[in-house]
């Protein structure tokens, strides 16, 4: 392979949709995709998938198999060994969770706080609200993470000292705003803030661009998934910041509530996710200020 067709690669697949699609095309059980599943996947519009699919046909990366009015595609199989080289190998596909396992770990870790059936309902409530996302990565990872947050959240709203004042950033996927606000605060505050997210519709994962657009200031994104928007994680918080989610955000006495009108930033350019960014991070300082205000 020549240098330059190298490069033109490295750039095709740099953009972080595009390289999302191929792995999506290449994770799939039948190691193909159509754009309208795609853009289902991705929350993007098909004319935008359209546009990708098209810039990665024209490098030889995917190709298409019409069938019908249907059209499919699949990676070029001389491609495959270098997707996989700039991409990363593909992941196996993870098993169902051992839920028993999960149940067995947090009842020893919540001995005292709550009871066994308590831990176990909670887990299998958690793996529930996330099977929409069965497909996601390290799925009893996640499950266990979301029984672990409601778990807690719980027993902070149970606690008559709360000390450290709670922020719930809240939007419709928890993969772009409410992500970009939680990262921001984290970085900020330290151990001053207790930060969490939700989603009143959550994605299968954080968007690319917002990954990006926090790694290159410094915030790392950790751990964090998309979670479902739970009653555990209001009654917690001391304050609940919603962004572009409406009145899905239950409302319980003695919260503030605050509405911030932020732009989505799915399937916008980098640049624009930044310039959205940027502003979400003055409104975070703002509000770091008020809470920590001696």
């Amino acid at each position: 392979m020549r240098a330059s067709d190298s490069r033109r690669e490295l750039t095709v697949l740099g953009d972080p949709t595009r390289a999302r699609i191929v792995q999506l095309i290449r994770d799939s059980e039948d190691g193909r995709a159509l754009v309208g599943r795609l853009a289902e996947s991705l929350n993007l519009r098909q004319p935008t998938i359209s546009h990708h699919m098209k810039a990665l046909a024209d490098e030889g990366i995917v190709i298409r198999h019409p069938e019908g009015r249907r059209v499919w595609y699949s990676l070029d199989p001389r491609q495959i060994e270098r997707v996989d080289a700039l991409l990363g190998e593909a992941t196996v596909p993870d098993a169902e969770p051992d839920l028993p396992r999960i149940v067995d770990d947090l009842a020893e870790r919540y001995r005292g706080s709550f009871s066994r059936e308590t831990v176990e309902r909670y887990v299998a409530e958690s793996r529930g609200m996330l099977h929409p996302m069965s497909g996601a990565p390290h799925l009893g990872s996640r499950v266990a993470a979301f029984a672990t947050v409601r778990l807690d959240a719980m027993a902070r709203a149970q606690s008559a000292h709360r000390a450290t004042p709670e922020v719930l950033f809240v939007c419709v996927q928890n993969a772009g705003r409410s992500q970009l606000a939680a990262g921001i605060m984290r970085q900020l505050a330290g151990d001053r803030v207790l930060v969490h997210t939700a989603g009143s519709a959550p994605a299968d994962a954080v968007r690319a661009t917002i990954v990006t657009a926090l790694d290159e200031i410094g915030v790392p994104l950790g751990g964090e998934f998309p979670k479902l928007l739970t009653d555990e994680a209001v009654r917690a918080a001391d304050v609940v910041v919603t962004m572009g989610c409406g009145d899905v955000c239950p409302v319980f006495p003695g919260r503030r509530y605050l509405d911030w009108d932020i732009e989505d930033p799915v399937g916008k350019p980098l640049a624009e996710v930044r310039d959205i960014r940027d502003g979400i991070e003055s409104r975070v300082r703002a509000l770091l200020a008020e809470l920590t205000a001696v």
